[in-house]
């Protein structure tokens, strides 16, 4: 791991691609607003140790499928460093609830009973938001700070060094993110966000996981098992779910 802003460790893979990126001016003066945000006693989520947890519980060669978010959810509690989890003992989001949904129509996984999503990041699915971070109970806040810039960094290195990937962008947003992507050599799926408000306009009944999965195999990968086992809730979230 290396200490690359202020105490926040990045994975050594990752760092190898984007150390340039830390010393460039728009990193600079993203460090610097975070500090600012933190010393004028704002709370930021996720816990500045996970910043980079995206990246570092998916090392960059074991990489298989990118799922693009937003922004960290922004009430107590939830946000971990991955789009679309939270930690256990924490409520399941609307969104991931009709992820389980669609998996369950898709691939017959049911749902764990949580939402905390590691055991998908430990198997090369890199859950990836476009900010990566956010003051405590303002969402987008942190949007247009630097975030965007490091992350469109991250995409151009999978897309333009990797072979076999599978992207799956859910909304405008994440559509537009991963607009550059080169569909010759990955898979790029996209549909309607998994949100109550567009879930119903196609993202239903899409399957994109069990598409995802027989690509991988087609390029000779492993498949993703995307039935989540349980987890304990900590004992002073327990009932929460």
């Amino acid at each position: 791991m290396a200490d690359v802003m202020n105490g926040v460790a990045l994975d050594d893979s990752w760092y190898k691609v984007l150390a340039s990126e830390f010393d460039a001016n728009y990193m600079q003066k993203l460090a610097a607003f975070l500090e600012d945000e933190t010393k004028s006693g704002k709370r930021i989520f996720p816990p500045r140790g996970n910043f980079f947890h995206a990246l570092n519980l998916t090392p960059l060669e074991e990489v298989k499928v990118v799922i693009i978010g937003q922004d960290p959810y922004h009430d107590d509690g939830q946000a971990h460093g991955l789009s679309f989890s939270v930690q256990p003992g924490v409520d399941v989001p609307r969104s991931l609830k009709n992820i389980y949904k669609e998996l369950e129509d898709d691939l017959g996984v049911t749902h764990p009973g949580h939402g905390f999503l590691e055991g998908w990041a430990k198997q090369g699915v890199l859950m990836l938001n476009a900010v990566l971070s956010v003051e405590a109970h303002k969402a987008g806040s942190h949007q247009k700070k630097g975030w965007e810039q490091f992350t469109d960094r991250i995409i151009d290195e999978l897309n333009r060094h990797h072979d076999g990937l599978v992207f799956i962008l859910w909304g405008s947003h994440a559509q537009k993110k991963g607009a550059g992507i080169d569909r010759d050599r990955h898979l790029v799926l996209e549909g309607p966000h998994p949100s109550p408000l567009s879930a119903y306009r196609g993202f239903f009944g899409s399957k994109p996981f069990s598409t995802a999965n027989e690509y991988l195999e087609s390029q000779g990968k492993a498949p993703i098992n995307w039935q989540l086992a349980p987890v304990a809730a900590p004992d002073d979230q327990l009932g929460l779910i």
